[in-house]
């Protein structure tokens, strides 16, 4: 073959690619005809949440592209068709809330986490079969065939203007995979922080004393509207009152449940010789940080045996590994003095795991005995904890102490009264508050290994938020008032002096 011959042959295989009507159009040709994602995707070898994407805007290549073109095209002019044969320009739709309740929802997007079950089980909604599993646990990813499904059209919820509605409230323990439409961006918001905080001044005459306590008063419900605000759009719903097993309960009216939360109260047992300046490091926003962790989505199911699932957060029954570095670093399990197996939570458990590996070898690995577990995401809370994130750094750039002991009373309370609590009756999830205080424990002692690992000579770990070191540790931390920085909360010498330089000094 010549060189044209082979150029000619190029051109006789090479195929233009088959053109696609909007991202719009795709998907109301689908709903045209009454077809879920799902059926789709089955018709065309694809995910359901892979249909989701072109309906996006992404674009498919190859063959598959051709088989999609294919199908819009069949859609297209079986509508015309319909159409036709009712002599109508259009179909008609009585009610746009019937509209809206009777449409597929669309499943999760590419980068969720579908699975197609080989045995079905109880959907965590309806409690019938379902083939698909989101996020770790089954449900149907299309209301026409879950019995939550509402059978009749549901009043319109208030949603920021120019949103599709997406939160479904649901009564039971699990979660829905909610259309994405057009996601809440921390801009989009109202800023409920900074209107709360002008009010409560104009109230107290400017006050600045009452305004702080006024508003410090009314931080928890505060906090749960800015949740409720923040979570518009989200792909989850929260569930504020799920079943819990006993080892989330407590024991006795005063007593504690059975979750160890790793809490560190650590001193080094033995210093080096002589005298040593010790500065007391204050750690800011421990809590707020703490709000970026792994947190169970649905209702907690039980579980045995070995295996962690990183796409899952709960608690764990283990038995600890053997801590042998005492000597320089605080155990990441905190001050525990009885052996043996004990529950602790996602983030002590992900702690253990990773410092067992390859990276740190400091530990074997734990031994999982039990869990009580959920599908879980790490950002459930991310746009709460960044709109509370802002207003701190903005209040503390201004010099406005309201809002920033405002904020700091809603962060800390809405975590430490999540539990069981009687000042907060709108959440209950105490797996929840266990899980985001031992994550602070967890961010603490990454910084006290931080600083180990830099050369710095750790003192101290205690709580969330205090780490005592020497050395030139603005070299490894950045100082400020920021949750990325620290603050210098005390400096003192402990050790004894020189026993050489006392002798000089006396002759």
């Amino acid at each position: 073959m010549t060189d044209f011959e082979a150029i000619d042959a190029l051109l006789d295989s090479a195929r233009q690619e088959v053109p696609l009507p909007p991202a719009e159009e795709r998907r109301a040709l689908r709903e045209g005809l009454n077809l879920s994602r799902t059926q789709v995707a089955q018709a065309l070898g694809v995910s359901p949440s892979t249909v989701g994407g072109w309906e996006a805007g992404r674009e498919p290549a190859g063959e598959v592209r051709e088989r999609y073109a294919y199908f819009l095209d069949g859609a297209r002019k079986k509508l015309a068709d319909a159409t036709a044969t009712a002599d109508a320009p259009e179909q008609p739709v009585s009610d746009p809330g019937e509209a809206h309740a009777s449409a597929p929802a669309p499943a999760a997007d590419a980068d969720d986490d579908v699975d197609t079950l080989p045995v079905p089980q109880p959907c965590v909604l309806c409690g019938q079969p379902a083939v698909h599993q989101v996020a770790g646990f089954a449900q149907h990813l299309d209301p026409e065939g879950c019995g939550t499904q509402p059978s009749a059209p549901q009043p319109p919820s208030l949603e920021t203007p120019g949103s599709t509605p997406t939160t479904h409230r649901l009564t039971g323990g699990g979660v829905k995979v909610v259309p994405a439409g057009r996601r809440l961006k921390t801009a989009d918001a109202p800023d409920l922080i900074g209107r709360a905080v002008a009010a409560a001044l104009e109230a107290h005459a400017g006050d600045v004393a009452d305004a702080t306590a006024a508003l410090v008063k009314r931080a928890i419900p505060d906090a749960m509207a800015l949740l409720d605000e923040t979570r518009k759009g989200g792909r989850y719903d929260v569930i504020a009152h799920p079943w819990l097993p006993d080892v989330l309960r407590k024991q006795s009216a005063r007593g504690p449940d059975q979750i160890w939360e790793a809490r560190p109260r650590w001193t080094r047992p033995e210093l080096p010789p002589g005298q040593h300046e010790v500065t007391a490091l204050d750690i800011n926003g421990a809590y707020l940080s703490a709000l970026k962790t792994h947190l169970p989505i649905g209702q907690l199911e039980h579980s045995t045996g070995g295996r962690h699932d990183r796409r899952r957060a709960g608690v764990h029954l283990i038995t600890p590994p053997a801590w042998e570095h005492d000597a320089v670093l605080p155990n990441p399990i905190g001050s525990r003095d009885e052996p043996g197996p004990l529950w602790v939570t996602e983030p002590t458990l992900r702690l253990l795991l990773r410092l067992s590996g390859p990276k740190y070898g400091l530990c074997d690995p734990p031994e999982i005995h039990e869990s009580w577990t959920s599908g879980a995401t790490e950002n459930l809370l991310e746009k709460f904890r960044t709109a509370l994130r802002d207003a701190r750094d903005r209040a503390i750039a201004e010099d406005d102490e309201v809002t920033l002991e405002y904020v700091k009373a809603m962060y800390s309370k809405f975590v430490s009264t999540m539990g069981e609590s009687n000042y907060n009756r709108e959440l209950y999830r105490t797996d929840w508050m266990h899980i985001i205080r031992s994550q602070a424990f967890v961010n603490l002692w990454w910084k006290a290994h931080r600083a180990y690992d830099e050369g710095l000579m750790v003192v101290r770990a205690m709580g969330t938020d205090e780490l005592h070191v020497t050395g030139d540790w603005r070299a490894v931390f950045p100082e400020g008032r920021g949750v990325t920085e620290v603050k210098v909360k005390d400096v003192y010498t402990v050790g004894d002096p020189d026993p050489a330089a006392a002798g000089d000094g006396d002759d």
